[in-house]
């Protein structure tokens, strides 16, 4: 069953079966109607502050798993289609495991946040297990030779990356205000978890990131003289601070080329930076240089906590800067580097 091949009419017409009416209830003055099923489950994910990101996601998964079952109402089904579903799409669509889990999340969401039904069933389905696999990681000559066919706003980008540790959404989102020069450090907010921490501010960047801002804030000007200038702030402190979001401090500093209509609120603004620009620098740089790694930007995080532990940073320092919340996360990495047990000499060396 060919579960994509829908058209965006099912979003305007799938609603709760209605139900029948006779002449009284036609007297009856008109109820405001429900709310549609996807418009249900977008609310509530807005209501629990889950990302734009995370909430089309999930839209798209409900939406899947109720076409897959011929437009039936979530509601009406129950484990046996669950399982046929995410069977489905392992045996079938041969998705990785970390996407069926996805895909099992967005359905507990449904179930538990929006129709509010109680499912012990839906605990028992099995998660999907990943496979263990070791991060993909440059060697500092690699990194040096990636990030020398970079340039420009992808290339800052792509070098704060290796040199701060973040990932590539904690990058385009990062903050004005949450650069410290004087302190060589950076506020990473809201990261994997909803948690924040510091990392350092390389000195190789702080003359090309200032240079940067000075260009960023006359673009910023520029959207203020034109009446524009308002960026996206998290949760309702636009409604506590309602100019906050005009404030330099707020600006992204890798903001967007042009302004872009907020999904949300219908406002237009100047988000940040679309990440694929700087995937797509990078996949160039992979090309240029010959390297046949499958890197991505991811990679250089991954490449910058393997080469603090060759210099030899303890590890829960680089925990601390990674963010990771456990220490069997970071120690990864030390896999990488041959250690752990598995530093010995090879009898044929020997």
């Amino acid at each position: 069953m060919a579960i994509y091949a829908y058209n965006e009419s099912f979003v305007n017409e799938y609603t709760h079966p209605m139900t029948h009416r006779d002449d009284v209830s036609r007297m009856e003055p008109q109820r405001s109607p429900k709310p549609r099923l996807l418009d249900q489950v977008r609310d509530r994910l807005r209501t629990v502050h889950y990302s734009l990101r995370t909430e089309d996601t999930y839209v798209e998964w409900v939406r899947r798993f109720v076409l897959f079952h011929g437009k039936r109402h979530p509601a009406e089904m129950g484990q046996a289609e669950v399982e046929a579903f995410l069977s489905y799409l392992a045996v079938e669509r041969r998705v990785s495991a970390s996407t069926q889990n996805q895909a099992k999340s967005a359905l507990l969401f449904l179930y538990r946040e929006v129709l509010e039904v109680h499912l012990p069933w839906l605990d028992g389905v099995t998660n999907a297990k990943r496979g263990e696999r070791l991060p993909v990681v440059l060697t500092k000559h690699e990194v040096a030779a990636v990030l020398s066919h970079t340039s420009g706003v992808s290339g800052l980008l792509a070098r704060l990356l290796y040199g701060t540790g973040m990932r590539l959404m904690e990058g385009v989102r990062l903050r004005v205000m949450d650069v410290d020069f004087e302190r060589a450090e950076i506020v990473v907010r809201e990261g994997k978890g909803n948690k924040d921490r510091v990392t350092m501010l390389p000195a190789s960047l702080v003359e090309p990131l200032q240079s940067h801002l000075v260009a960023v804030r006359a673009l910023h000007q520029r959207d203020l003289d034109e009446g524009f200038g308002e960026v996206y702030l998290p949760f309702a402190l636009a409604r506590k601070y309602p100019t906050a979001g005009r404030k330099w401090g707020w600006q992204y500093v890798f903001p967007s080329v042009k302004r872009s209509m907020d999904p949300r609120s219908g406002v237009e603004r100047r988000h940040h930076l679309d990440e694929k620009g700087v995937q797509r620098a990078m996949k160039q740089a992979l090309r240029d240089t010959d390297i046949t790694k499958p890197a991505t930007p991811h990679t250089l995080r991954h490449s910058f906590a393997t080469h603090l532990l060759q210099s030899g940073y303890d590890i829960r320092t680089v925990q601390e800067l990674l963010g990771h919340k456990h220490v069997e996360t970071t120690m990864r990495y030390t896999h990488v580097l041959n250690k752990g047990g598995r530093g010995v000499l090879s009898p044929l060396d020997g």
